[in-house]
């Protein structure tokens, strides 16, 4: 298994923090976004390489950052040849350039750069064995106008995705969807396929409507905290949950 880290964004909704440097390497609690998520996924044996996909811009920091951190597995940085949000590939094109530049073909986890989370991986991780099928995350959202924000997902009794909508304003369930999937081996031509009939490239969530026509997938419920990096405010709550 592989893993990738999307973090080819340029996060100007935090400016000025974001301007200089890649959202996953801001620190929360003394230690960044990018070091927390590799601690996550060190703890996975079947993981042999992580990918961080990441933009020109920012390309050299990552680099830099990789160079000095000690880690049990080889860590690649990919550069996508983009330089603005004007020209960025979205989510899932960067998805397919790193499947274009590395050849992989082996299951993947894919993870966003910019979320943080308190469950272990690994069972995560035990989930996709169990089922033998492409998985993504689920937790309970309580708050409706939260909801409104996010991916939700319908579920059968199974944990089987019935259907996906990217912030949907009348939200058909209470299960948000975060960026954080592991695709089979043989899923991975058809990201092509989805971007090759023009479907959207942008945000991750838009590939699992279209999947889930095509194949069966399972949504694995976690509980405790999930943190996404977007705003000031985000990293502000974040830096206090991590700190306390």
């Amino acid at each position: 298994m592989k893993c990738l880290i999307l973090a080819a964004g340029y996060a100007t909704r935090l400016y000025p923090l974001t301007k200089e440097t890649p959202k996953p390497l801001l620190e929360v609690a003394g230690k960044s976004i990018l070091e927390r998520l590799l601690d996550k996924i060190s703890v996975i044996d079947k993981i042999d390489h992580v990918y961080v996909v990441t933009n020109s811009r920012f390309a050299q920091a990552f680099q830099e950052w990789v160079g000095n951190f000690q880690y049990s597995k080889p860590i690649t940085v990919i550069d996508d040849g983009t330089t603005s949000n004007e020209n960025r590939l979205g989510a899932i094109g960067d998805i397919q350039y790193v499947l274009e530049q590395t050849g992989l073909h082996d299951d993947l986890m894919i993870l966003a750069g910019d979320n943080l989370f308190d469950f272990d991986l690994r069972d995560f991780e035990q989930f996709f064995q169990e089922k033998e099928a492409d998985v993504i995350t689920a937790y309970e959202i309580s708050d409706i106008n939260l909801r409104r924000r996010v991916g939700i997902v319908e579920l059968d009794s199974s944990a089987k995705i019935l259907s996906f909508e990217e912030k949907p304003q009348e939200p058909k369930s209470s299960f948000g969807v975060p960026a954080l999937y592991i695709y089979k081996q043989e899923t991975l031509p058809l990201i092509k396929k989805y971007l090759d009939e023009g479907n959207n490239p942008d945000a991750p969530g838009h590939f699992i409507p279209w999947l889930i026509k095509h194949k069966p997938m399972f949504a694995f419920q976690f509980e405790g905290d999930w943190h996404d990096i977007g705003t000031l405010e985000s990293y502000e709550e974040a830096q206090l949950v991590f700190a306390g």
